[in-house]
């Protein structure tokens, strides 16, 4: 069961109201199914307006930022927990270790990287955890025709595109999420070389 889910997003708004809106739904529906919302930790941007409409619904929200963002006056004052990190490796870490599922919505190179680094870590078996992109509006319909590319190229497994959850329906993503059957790791089905008999 999925007690917790990381949600990766932009620090901005972005320049279309429905990735606000979608922020806010997302929030919501995390709340209402009783689940721990873990995210960043700021409050600017559709970071802020996921944790604002979870916190609104009753839900908890966990934040993660590390030292130099709250110095800059980025945490968010109200959350149900923040934890202070070090810097910006140890806040992925930590992400990882408190939740149950990762959810990308539309944001920059921080949320790509967040969100690679955990599909990363399942394909590899550190952790075998569903990865989501809620598609918002067809915003990662490139990204996700070049994931299709390294697959047919032979640099990702099919397995692994196979379980990537894409997705422009948050309910359709939380189902996902919920019977999400992870595929083996990457090395889990090398083949090793037979020993040779010493004479």
């Amino acid at each position: 069961m999925t007690n917790s889910i990381a949600v990766f997003c932009g620090s901005a708004f972005g320049t279309d109201e429905i990735f606000t809106q979608t922020a806010q739904e997302l929030g919501k529906a995390i709340a209402q199914q009783g689940k721990t919302l873990v995210y960043g930790g700021g409050r600017s941007g559709l970071m802020g307006v996921v944790a604002d409409s979870a916190l609104q619904a009753g839900g908890k929200v966990v934040g993660v930022i590390p030292e130099v963002l709250v110095n800059k006056e980025l945490a968010h004052p109200n959350l149900t927990e923040l934890h202070v990190v070090k810097d910006m490796h140890e806040r992925k870490t930590k992400m990882s270790e408190l939740s149950d599922a990762f959810i990308a919505m539309p944001g920059g190179s921080g949320t790509l990287e967040e969100i690679f680094e955990q599909w990363t870590w399942a394909q590899l078996g550190i952790h075998l955890k569903p990865c989501a992109f809620l598609n918002v509006d067809g915003f990662y319909d490139d990204l996700i025709k070049f994931i299709e590319v390294t697959t047919t190229k032979g640099f990702t497994h099919s397995r692994f595109n196979d379980s990537l959850i894409s997705s422009s329906s948050i309910n359709e993503i939380l189902s996902q999420i919920e019977t999400f059957v992870a595929p083996e790791p990457k090395w889990g089905m090398v083949e090793r070389p037979k020993e040779v008999k010493k004479a």
